[in-house]
């Protein structure tokens, strides 16, 4: 067991090595090592104060400075540890994921808080919403990237940004926007990924789907009941379309194992109508739809809808697969959270926020990896720690 936790140790020290270099000085690189093994460590709450004492330090004004002062390149380090995620987690058949959660907050002054939508909570909530990327394979699944959600009542109000912190030249940018961002960033380093998934925030922004297509990268994306969808004559609402499928189209298919086993479905995919002028040669687009298999509350078996494009010869299981892929990110922000402290600072500004964060992605990649290369390492530290007529074909 101590030979487990001694490589659990080291493995920790390899992953610093990579990241030393962004660090200027020896003092912030110092206490960015002491500041992620805090987030590693089982600490009741992961805040300045209780990361400080699990440091040794009398007070927590140095973990404070590393995050609001000290002088160090967040962005490097995250390309860093991005990189050490694919060279350990990669995959050709990767799959990129990109959704929000939200942070909690109380009063104004935390930058981009504001009352709004959380689906965290489920409910309106004053909160900061921050958009993330996740990256997962066969061998693990974590988060890589994340930008924080600045709304217009910030980005109209420059001198309330530049109290918190916000450079001059961020404006408003839509979350699809920010998704798109962090997307080039993995793609344009080479990320070896096939897809992308998201859910219908994401998915029913028809400039974030041509942005996909444009990049030639397959997704499958949720969208609503209520999104057109192009036929022979024109276009009609996912849901109509769907209510068309006859039954021999529904197929029961796993897409992937959940916490009770394997994730069954009743599936049904339409290939849609080509136009040369929209569609890459060589790719299709689909309709998926999947069912439950027990009735809601009111009796209803519910239906989610997803647009799909990737190459000639993508099979339904394929499609199918990559759909159940979008969990992941809800998987990553769970252990994230619970885990490694990712919503469990106290900063206002800006930068602050973008340094906690990215610390905090540390932190969970190396749980990610080690998990996946060394599963025993992990368990020993743990234990030391805590009707519509179209021209679509369904798939019968």
């Amino acid at each position: 067991m101590d030979e487990d936790l001694a490589a659990w140790v080291a493995g920790l020290d390899d992953l610093f090595g990579r990241v030393a270099g962004r660090f200027y000085r020896a003092e912030p690189r110092l206490r960015a090592r002491a500041y992620v093994r805090g987030l590693l460590a089982p600490l009741a709450g992961k805040n300045g104060w209780t990361l400080a004492e699990a440091a040794g330090d009398g007070t927590p004004h140095g973990m404070q400075r590393l995050l609001n002062r000290a002088a160090w390149d967040v962005g490097g380090v995250r390309d860093d540890v991005r990189a050490y995620a694919v060279e350990h987690l990669g995959d050709r058949d990767g799959v990129l994921v990109v959704d929000e959660t939200g942070f909690l907050k109380k009063g104004v002054k935390s930058v981009g808080v504001q009352r709004q939508y959380s689906g965290t909570a489920g409910r309106i909530e004053n909160c900061q919403l921050g958009v993330f990327c996740a990256y997962t394979t066969g061998k693990g699944r974590t988060l890589i990237d994340g930008e924080l959600y600045l709304p217009k009542s910030w980005t109209e109000d420059r001198q309330r940004c530049r109290t918190a912190g916000v450079p001059d030249e961020v404006e408003f940018a839509t979350k699809a926007t920010l998704a798109k961002q962090m997307l080039a960033r993995a793609l344009d380093a080479g990320v070896p990924a096939r897809w992308v998934t998201a859910d219908e925030a994401y998915g029913g922004d028809s400039k974030f789907r041509s942005w996909l297509e444009n990049r030639r990268i397959g997704y499958v994306v949720a969208v609503p009941c209520s999104q057109a969808i192009p036929v022979t004559a024109g276009s009609t609402r996912a849901d109509y379309l769907v209510a068309q499928a006859p039954s021999q189209a529904w197929k029961r298919r796993s897409c992937g194992e959940g916490a009770k086993g394997p994730r069954l479905f009743d599936w049904a995919v339409a290939t849609l109508p080509t136009y040369h002028d929209t569609t890459a040669p060589g790719w299709i687009r689909w309709v998926l739809a999947r069912r439950a298999l027990t009735p809601n509350t009111k009796g209803e078996l519910e239906i989610a809808y997803h647009l799909c494009c990737a190459p000639t010869g993508t099979t339904d299981d394929e499609l199918i697969r990559v759909a159940g892929a979008r969990w992941a990110v809800e998987d990553c922000f769970q252990t994230a959270k619970t885990e490694v402290g990712l919503d469990q600072y106290q900063v206002r500004r800006y930068d602050a926020w973008y340094r906690h964060v990215t610390l905090a992605m540390l932190a969970h990649t190396y749980l990610a990896v080690t998990a996946a290369i060394s599963p025993k390492v992990l368990a020993a530290a743990s234990s030391h720690s805590h009707s519509v007529k179209s021209d679509v074909f369904w798939h019968t």
